[in-house]
């Protein structure tokens, strides 16, 4: 009878610990949330009879946005942007991750902890430093925006995608690939159907570190291409500093949209592995 009412008691603890995490969601996700929604389907009415603004139910927002060509363009070139900055670190990471997680080269973590180092920077700094080293080579944003923007997103972007691919190659099962080999597979057989399907959790979570917050970034695209390449998270701070709170609303709601779609695919992917396994 103690037993069972000691039981009760721990567990009852245990739910009080779930109060202040309760508390942060309300106030710092879902209260934000529901204030850009609001803002994104209300807009605001000045009466001219007593100059007073009032906020109406109003789907203006939606029409700005998908009437207005130059907002589509930044939505197309940040999309663009965001995937090849996305193909080009998981080209240069998926190497160099499975090369440092190879313990005869990397027996004490040194090398990606040499990776990894840029992260503890300044992200300002960072990108400062990069332009200043383009520049130097010659690559500045008044003649090549698009390419010092691309090299900025992967110089700063890269870290985050050899992190998850390392941790995931440090857990391959080894044994499957000397079997595949001993079987007569060729080296590009035993890297496409057995080292790519095992790296799949890993590759998922590269990508939606790179591509999503590409998107949203707007200080490297800034600094680095000079003011010339406006991506969506420009555009989305150009409203609210220009007080067009509703349109803005209804671009990060536009956002917050695409985040859902991407952790969707990748809930999809994990889903297929752990039913698949790694054939």
């Amino acid at each position: 009878m103690k037993s069972s009412k000691a039981k009760r008691f721990i567990t009852l603890q245990r739910k009080y610990l779930c109060i202040p995490y309760i508390i942060f969601l309300l106030l710092f996700i879902i209260a934000p949330i529901l204030i850009i929604v609001f803002y994104a389907f209300t807009y605001e009415v000045v009466d001219p009879v007593t100059n007073v603004a009032s906020l109406h139910l109003s789907g203006q927002a939606f029409l700005n946005f998908f009437t207005d060509w130059s907002k589509l363009n930044v939505l197309i070139v940040s999309l663009f942007i965001a995937l090849i900055t996305t193909l080009l670190c998981l080209l240069i990471g998926f190497p160099l991750a499975y090369f440092l997680a190879d313990k005869k080269v990397n027996r004490n973590a040194v090398l990606i902890t040499l990776f990894i180092a840029p992260m503890w920077i300044n992200f300002v700094l960072r990108t400062g430093a990069t332009r200043d080293l383009l520049t130097w080579m010659g690559i500045n944003g008044g003649t090549h925006p698009y390419l010092a923007t691309i090299i900025g997103m992967v110089q700063n972007y890269l870290p985050f995608v050899i992190l998850p691919l390392y941790t995931t190659m440090t857990k391959l099962d080894k044994s499957q690939v000397e079997a595949a080999r001993d079987l007569g597979a060729n080296p590009g057989q035993v890297f496409f159907k057995n080292i790519i399907p095992q790296a799949v959790p890993g590759i998922v979570s590269a990508c939606l570190m790179t591509f999503m917050p590409t998107m949203s970034s707007y200080v490297i695209s800034d600094t680095l291409s000079e003011g010339k390449i406006t991506l969506f998270g420009n555009y989305i701070e150009l409203e609210f500093t220009n007080k067009a709170w509703n349109d803005g609303s209804f671009m990060a709601l536009v956002m917050l949209v695409l985040i859902a779609i991407t952790m969707v695919i990748s809930q999809r992917f994990s889903k297929d592995e752990k039913d698949g396994g790694a054939w």
